[in-house]
């Protein structure tokens, strides 16, 4: 029987220059999507994956993210004594999610780098990595339609289409279609330029990964950007035939950047009966 996924890394180190100045002291993914930050999304993903841990690949000045799933006694002690027992429970809810650890990345040397600083907190077992600037609305959650498709010793990375022109922006691949949401990857090329990009098939932030890729990444030289790219460290297996796309179902928003971050507002605030028909009329006057 498959040693089941347990763990999730979530690399948060990143300096989130797009979203200054207010990211000069408050982490990017602490902005909100209606009243939760982008990393609860993420977070919430991967538990209703079955993942009982979470791993934060964290940096100086990001203290936030694990405060937020941490108890606060004060906060609840006020919350109770005044009767707001559902804002209680909401903010109990959070830190009894799953187990939160934090680890710190030293220097910011791309996303292989940041993984392979979680190596001693995951150990040796196979684990997911979940991108929390990638937020996917689905029924299934996305990091879990991966794991459906994992098997020992093999990674399988989420994919979906791009237009040409945006190859540029991700890591694409190239390779044999099992079934027509499963390829068997043969190549991954790190942001190649549309020309010469070997598909349209571009890597989003999920990822299940086996505990030989930090072996692996450990030898990688830096690549594009004087960075460890995970790309570089996951050509390595697929070229051993141990690397599967999946192209998952439901929609993603990259709230890396202001627009996307605006759009999964949007989205979201949509989705909540209590705010939906309020929302609709502000934009109509707008």
């Amino acid at each position: 029987m498959p040693q089941p996924v347990r763990t999730a890394v979530l690399p948060v180190a990143g300096l989130g220059t797009r979203f200054l100045p207010v990211t000069k002291s408050v982490p990017k993914e602490m902005l909100p999507l209606v009243d939760r930050p982008c990393i609860e999304y993420a977070v919430a993903e991967a538990v209703a994956a079955g993942i009982e841990r979470v791993v934060l690949v964290t940096a100086r000045g990001k203290d936030a993210l694990a405060d937020y799933f941490d108890r606060n006694p004060e906060l609840e002690r006020h919350l109770e004594e005044t009767g707001k027992q559902e804002q209680l429970e909401a903010v109990r809810a959070i830190s009894r999610m799953c187990q939160v650890v934090t680890v710190r990345q030293g220097e910011a040397l791309g996303l292989g780098h940041a993984v392979l600083t979680a190596r001693a907190a995951v150990g040796d077992q196979p684990f997911a990595v979940l991108l929390a600037d990638d937020v996917v609305d689905a029924t299934t959650p996305a990091i879990g339609q991966l794991m459906a498709d994992w098997e020992p010793g093999r990674a399988v990375v989420a994919l979906m289409e791009v237009p040409r022109a945006e190859t540029c922006k991700y890591g694409v691949c190239a390779g044999t279609w099992q079934r027509p949401d499963l390829m068997d990857v043969e190549r991954m090329v790190e942001k190649p330029e549309p020309a010469v990009a070997p598909s349209n098939h571009a890597i989003v932030g999920r990822y299940v990964l086996p505990p030989e890729i930090f072996e692996i990444l450990a030898r990688t030289p830096r690549g594009r950007g004087g960075e460890i790219q995970l790309t570089d460290g996951l050509q390595a297996l697929a070229a051993q035939g141990r690397v599967r796309g999946k192209v998952f179902e439901g929609r993603r928003f990259d709230t890396g950047n202001v627009l996307g971050w605006l759009e999964a507002t949007l989205h979201y605030a949509r989705k909540r009966p209590d705010l939906a028909a309020g929302l609709e009329a502000l934009l109509s006057r707008s």
